[in-house]
């Protein structure tokens, strides 16, 4: 399969952009704090997840998953097998929720979607032709997404 020519960090923001247009409501403290809990534990997730691939010392880059060099399966990686696309998604709901905006779900659910239906099955498909059965088998036992197969 073939990886699409946007690179996610820029249909993330995309998605940043088209929320800061769709959500004009003022923060408040409230939301500003709900939105810190939120963005905290995302960026802590997506950090994570980038640390263990530079300490194992495999490439980043989701437009050249073929170059992985190993296949990361502990960390944030034994209950999700894309916690930094998840960390995204997280950031991206912390902002609809510090400015309290129900439209400005809608780009984090685009990305998501397009995440998972374009982004996640080239890489999937690029790590099973490098890694074989042994990425087979870690599919078998974790999700793609957390609690989603």
């Amino acid at each position: 399969m073939t990886i699409p020519l946007v690179p996610p960090p820029v249909l993330a923001l995309g998605a940043g952009v088209a929320q800061h247009v769709l959500a004009r409501r003022t923060p408040s403290v409230p939301s500003a704090v709900a939105a810190g809990v939120v963005a905290a534990a995302s960026i802590g997730l997506a950090a994570s997840a980038a640390a263990g691939f530079r300490r194992r010392g495999t490439t980043l880059d989701p437009q050249e998953p073929e170059k992985a060099s190993v296949l990361v399966s502990d960390g944030p990686h034994r209950f999700t097998r894309n916690p930094m696309y998840a960390g995204v998604v997280g950031v991206l709901l912390a902002h609809a929720l510090l400015r309290r905006s129900a439209p400005a779900l809608l780009p984090v659910a685009a990305f998501a979607v397009l995440i998972d239906r374009v982004q996640v099955p080239a890489e999937e498909a690029a790590l099973r032709g490098r890694f074989g059965s042994a990425y087979d088998e870690y599919c078998s036992r974790v999700p793609r997404w957390f609690g989603l197969p």
